[in-house]
């Protein structure tokens, strides 16, 4: 049976009473904002907490009946066949609490800039791109999420040679950090005469969205160049004749935008720059704690391969997890929920690990 922290729980059912009181009482409106998204963060655990209580009274009532001697012979055998039903639900119970328990990762709610460019493999490899991108365009399209392309590099067969979203919504990075690695393509080429397999592969970067309260970008510290662009910045973009280049000149980190609004190409660069500013900060305190470093599915290193996508097979194999689907065409259309899944619950299952061994 795993065992709860009971005095934690209570506190969290206690502070989950106490803004719904709060909340009735009609704050002021900034104070109410905050207060409501904490209510939003505890609603789920709270629910399965009173689950649980539930749970564990009703199995307390029956075990009393079957110490009573003067319970019914009816009702007893009742108590007996009921019981066991119920401690089942207790220990499922009990690990649901316990993953919501753990330590969350505080960019986890956060929108996401998500990066794909293409590797080794020449056009396969930009087709293989375009295919990704397409992938996690469906996959967001279902779990009603909002992409919008930022800017794109086309490859002269198709697809892309980079190109570079925004994905919104509720939970965006806690179920995509985990692709961030080298993907890799095996299939025969349309314009492969001899019908031999090609190996390609493409880069995908998925990092959390940053806010200006987030990274302290002084104007000191970057550079910006307004150039004429060499053409269209790929299908998803307008052409035009005002590109911002943006170089950060402590860590040499250089954005570029190409939109028709050189004010627009501006902010999204400074967007896409303060991510990867973040992502750098938060990597570098990773690294630091080598306990939490050890916890990561993989490295979280983007030049490793993570993924392999067999077309001749129909496979789709998760490397860091050991993980195989024969469901290709349907992962293509989006449907990667399920390694998606995989990925968080080993996540779970090793910093559950971690902390019973620090406990």
């Amino acid at each position: 049976m795993v065992t709860l922290p009971h005095d934690r729980m209570d506190q969290l059912v206690r502070r989950f009473e106490m803004l719904e009181i709060q909340m009735a009482a009609g704050p002021e409106p900034d104070a109410y904002v905050k207060m409501a998204a904490e209510y939003s963060e505890l609603q789920d655990i709270v629910a399965k907490i009173r689950e649980f209580s539930g749970v564990e009274a009703e199995k307390r009532d029956l075990e009393a009946m079957l110490v009573d001697k003067t319970t019914d012979p009816e009702m007893r055998a009742l108590a007996e066949d009921e019981l066991p039903e119920l401690k089942e639900r207790l220990e499922t119970l009990a690990q649901e609490i316990q993953i919501l328990l753990l330590p969350k990762d505080a960019a986890d709610e956060r929108n996401a800039i998500l990066e794909i460019r293409a590797g080794t493999g020449g056009d396969e490899a930009a087709l293989f791109a375009g295919d990704l991108f397409r992938m996690y365009e469906r996959y967001a399209a279902d779990r009603g999420w909002k992409v919008e392309v930022i800017d794109a590099s086309d490859g002269e067969a198709g697809g892309f040679k980079e190109i570079i979203a925004t994905v919104s919504g509720r939970g965006v990075f806690s179920r995509l950090k985990f692709e961030s690695g080298v993907h890799r393509v095996q299939r025969v080429p349309a314009t492969e005469a001899s019908g031999r397999i090609h190996t390609s592969a493409a880069t995908v970067a998925v990092l959390p969205e940053a806010e200006e309260v987030d990274v302290n970008i002084r104007p000191d510290d970057i550079r910006i160049d307004t150039m004429r662009a060499s053409g269209a910045g790929g299908q998803h973009v307008n052409t035009t004749d005002s590109a911002v280049r943006i170089t950060h000149l402590p860590t040499g980190i250089v954005v570029v935008q190409a939109e028709k609004s050189q004010h627009q190409n501006r902010a999204r660069a400074m967007q896409v720059l303060r991510a990867k500013l973040y992502d750098m900060e938060r990597s570098k305190a990773a690294e630091e704690r080598s306990e939490a470093r050890r916890l990561q599915v993989g490295s979280g290193d983007r030049s490793e391969r993570i993924r392999t996508y067999n077309f001749p097979q129909g496979r789709i194999t998760d490397h860091r997890i050991n993980l195989t689907l024969y469901k290709l065409d349907r992962a293509m259309e989006g449907d990667i929920d399920e390694v998606i899944s995989a990925l968080i619950s080993d996540h779970q299952s090793k910093l559950l690990l971690e902390l019973g061994q620090n406990g």
